[in-house]
Parts: structure tokens; C-alpha cells; sequence
């Protein structure tokens, strides 16, 4: 059973969205302050966190940043009213999603599911991991199997979100992807389309993978990767 942390000061919110969330094959573990929900993530091994933003003592966007800094696990925000500046200033900081309050339980499962089925490889129709074998590009090596990224040799810290929409632009190189197809594949269910999220998370990853310039824009059309293919 997947392990999911729920960050939230609401006592009242953890024990029925746990007992909803068991419905569903998985156990969710509510921590209402920063610190002990950090120290949980240090000393526990969870599947995903659920992050609210509005905390005590250490707000949301600062437990995300240091987060970010120790662990690659899949992050989900909880947003108050939907606030875009909430949603974009998260992306920025490396979560991999994000949900306004108040929201329903059944979304916010399928959420967690998806980014559990991309984090974990599993087949379907949110999965962008089912192809064997390494990509190599000029500068880059992307291995599928073991979700993992060599800039030039070195090693690559990506987040679940930043790796999908890597592997998704090397797996068709050349091909350009708009945003609405980005959303459509990383996602993998229905879900209001945000692109300005798009523009984030590949200007996170562009960051990353310098001094290479992997990825191109091309003016009102999409991204696509701009390395040249390695035969095997």
C-alpha cells in the first residue's frame, strides 16, 4: 500500500479524506505542523505528500524549497481559493501539482494516482515510462527504466514532473509539443488546462540541464528538444 503524507493544520480534514483515501488502496498519514512533518519525510518513506500552503510557523512554499532540496518525492499542493500566484510560485519551487481548496476527495486521489503511476512506471494511459532502453543525445543520457538523467556525464536531480516532460520531448525528438499536449500527457486525466504551469516546469528543467540548450520554443506553436539523436 502506497504511503501518502498529508501536511495540513486542519484536524479535521486528515481522519475521513484517511479513511476515503483507503477506498483506494492507500494510507494517508496527516502531520499538522512543518516540522514534524518534515522530520517524518526524513526518518519514513512516503509515495507522495500533500502540502498545504497556508502553515503554521513555516508556510507551505518553504517546506516545499527544502523539500526539494533533500528528496525527489512527488509533491502536491493545496492551494487556498485557487490563487494563481499559489499555483505558479509552487511550480517554481518543484511541486509537481496542485489543487485548490476546498476541493473533492475523489480528485484529489485521482491526482495522487497519476503522479503514483508515473513515479512508479506502472502501464497506462498517464505512464510515459513503458519504453525500454536508453535515449542518447548529444550531451544528455535519459534512462527510462531506472528514471534517470546524465548532463554530460553527471548525474541530475529531477523531480517526477521535470523527468515525465524529458522523457516525453526525447522520446519524439524533433516533434513539437504544445502545451495543452504537454498537460494532456504529464496529467493524464481531464483537468482545467493551466499552461502558464508548462512555461514553469520547462524553465526549471532548462536550468538543470545548462550548459546544454536542450529545449527549444518555437512562437506559438510548443517546445521541443533540440539535441541531436545518438544511434545506439
Amino acid at each position: 500500500m502506497h504511503r501518502v503524507l498529508l501536511l495540513d493544520d486542519d484536524e479535521q480534514l486528515g481522519p475521513p479524506l484517511a479513511t476515503y483515501f483507503q477506498r483506494f488502496e492507500l494510507a494517508l498519514i496527516q502531520s499538522l505542523r512543518p516540522d514534524e512533518g518534515l522530520a517524518r519525510l526524513r526518518t519514513e518513506h512516503f509515495d507522495a505528500v500533500i502540502l498545504d500552503v497556508m502553515l503554521p510557523g513555516m508556510d507551505g512554499f518553504e517546506v516545499c524549497r527544502t523539500l526539494r532540496k533533500e528528496s525527489d518525492v512527488p509533491i502536491i499542493m493545496l492551494t487556498a481559493r485557487g490563487d494563481v500566484m499559489d499555483r505558479v510560485v509552487g511550480l517554481e519551487l518543484g511541486a509537481d501539482d496542485y489543487l485548490p481548496k476546498p476541493f473533492e476527495p475523489r480528485e484529489l486521489v485521482a491526482r495522487v494516482q497519476t503522479l503514483l503511476r508515473r513515479r512508479h512506471g506502472q502501464n497506462g494511459p498517464s505512464s510515459l515510462t513503458g519504453e525500454p532502453g536508453l535515449l542518447n543525445f548529444e550531451g544528455l543520457t535519459i534512462d527510462p527504466t531506472r528514471r534517470s538523467v546524465l548532463r554530460q556525464g553527471e548525474a541530475l536531480e529531477l523531480t517526477g514532473t521535470e523527468f515525465e516532460l524529458l522523457h516525453l520531448l526525447a522520446r519524439e525528438s524533433g516533434r513539437v509539443f504544445s502545451r495543452d499536449d504537454i498537460l494532456t500527457q504529464l496529467r493524464g486525466h481531464d483537468a482545467e488546462l493551466y499552461t502558464r504551469a508548462v512555461d514553469i516546469v520547462v524553465s526549471r528543467l532548462r536550468k538543470k540541464l545548462e550548459p546544454l540548450e536542450c529545449i527549444k520554443t518555437l512562437r506559438n506553436a510548443g517546445y521541443t528538444l533540440a539535441l541531436r539523436r545518438l544511434t545506439p
